[in-house]
């Protein structure tokens, strides 16, 4: 799965932060990945984690409460924690100082995109993609151009450079002058939803063929904490920062702690810019900030500088829950397709080779999406949101306990089973 042999992960308790909650506990809890659907629904779906929360950010942001800290965000916290957190965990410097403290992710990127390009500029992305790559860059009028990755979900350099060629006006091979509009290639860093990890050469090339065709590259590295094993068994020299790839130096990166230590109702994110895009940074409007919430700064703090030891003992769950997945897809639904990654807590199945049920007519390799949650009352996140690439597939959240994951695979090879 990761490139290393079978091994049984372990705990110095035997349980890890994601065996916690029970189902009932779950259930009670008020987001949308509880309510979205009936009361009997498993939900697999939006990517929150079925965890029990972080200690140190719980101690946070009680304490922010006992003390009326609940005012507007101000100063470089958070910059100053990821920037400590990337150099334990990547061996990742940079410069707090040139970097933009943002709302959240998606929100960060439109600002950089806002600031590199123009409405009716192109924006470049991997398909399939984390819907939003979709919407926001819509929304903000650029065109949005696909590069498929390949069968074996990795880049594709000759699909990224026809979308190159296509983003700038450019002839094949970064020749002639082109059309003068500006592109900027929306790098997911891990990919959502394959759980691709991209490797340092392929990073590199990509990076250099995004320079020969005057493409500016902004990652999304809101994953980057969540990976698998490596070679040498520490999940943290899985992701590679794009910034600390040759030729970054005008790219920016937008990073969180929100998906690992499951902060999405805590939001907050940072822009870091390479050396020679600080300038581009500081063109963000200062407004852009302002959504910024104080309370969510400090636990994200709290996160990024006291959680590696929870956040490890996630890891552990999610790999045990992924060699699980493989084991209960091969008993209960062998027809499906599962490539897994080496990043993120989402698993990308490809349900194509189902067949139609004699019963109904129903079809799953049409629409496994319907299929599951109708018949086997699991939601699953629809592969079609996810662009070209999508149709047949459905993703599937790993980050939840044993007995959740063990009952929806079993539903869903029940449903087929009709």
């Amino acid at each position: 799965m990761s490139g290393t042999e079978r091994t049984e992960p372990s705990t110095t308790s035997g349980e890890t932060p994601l065996d916690v909650p029970t189902l009932a506990e779950l259930r009670r809890r008020t987001s949308v990945k509880w309510h979205a659907y009936a009361p009997d629904v498993l939900p697999l779906f939006v990517a929150e984690m079925d965890v029990a929360p972080c200690e140190p950010v719980v101690d946070a942001v009680t304490a922010a409460m006992r003390a009326g800290d609940t005012g507007y965000d101000h100063g470089p916290a958070y910059a100053e924690a990821f920037a400590r957190f990337a150099q334990r965990r990547w061996g990742w410097s940079f410069d707090p100082v040139t970097t933009r403290t943002l709302p959240d992710v998606m929100l960060g990127i439109v600002e950089v995109l806002r600031v590199l390009t123009s409405p009716g500029d192109a924006v470049v992305v991997n398909t399939p993609v984390y819907p939003p790559f979709f919407a926001f860059p819509s929304s903000e009028g650029r065109r949005v151009v696909g590069a498929p990755l390949t069968a074996e979900h990795r880049i594709d350099l000759a699909t990224l450079e026809a979308a190159f060629a296509d983003a700038t006006g450019v002839a094949a091979h970064g020749h002639g002058a082109g059309s003068g509009r500006r592109a900027v290639w929306l790098l997911c860093n891990p990919h959502n939803p394959t759980g691709t990890a991209h490797t340092p050469d392929e990073l590199a090339a990509a990076v250099g063929l995004a320079r020969r065709y005057g493409v500016r590259v902004v990652a999304d590295e809101i994953h980057a904490p969540v990976t698998r094993p490596g070679h040498d068994g520490h999940p943290a020299t899985v992701h590679t920062p794009l910034l600390t790839v040759p030729g970054t130096d005008d790219a920016v990166a937008v990073v969180s702690a929100s998906k690992a230590f499951n902060l999405a109702g805590l939001k907050a994110a940072l822009a870091v810019g390479g050396p020679a895009a600080a300038a581009d940074l500081r063109r963000v409007p200062e407004i852009a900030g302002h959504g910024v919430q104080h309370v969510s700064v400090l636990a994200h703090v709290a996160a990024l500088d006291h959680g590696d030891d929870w956040l490890d003992q996630v890891l552990v769950g999610v790999e045990r829950n992924a060699w699980l997945l493989a084991d209960l897809l091969a008993e209960h639904l062998p027809d499906v397709r599962h490539r897994p990654g080496d990043a993120t807590y989402l698993a990308w199945l490809d349900c194509r080779a189902l067949t139609d049920l004699p019963d109904d007519g129903g079809a799953p390799a049409a629409d496994p999406f319907r299929w599951f949650l109708d018949r086997a009352g699991v939601a699953l996140e629809d592969g079609r949101r996810f662009g070209p690439g999508g149709a047949g597939h459905v993703r599937l959240n790993l980050a939840t306990n044993v007995d959740v994951l063990t009952e929806a695979v079993e539903r869903m090879g029940a449903s087929l089973a009709r």
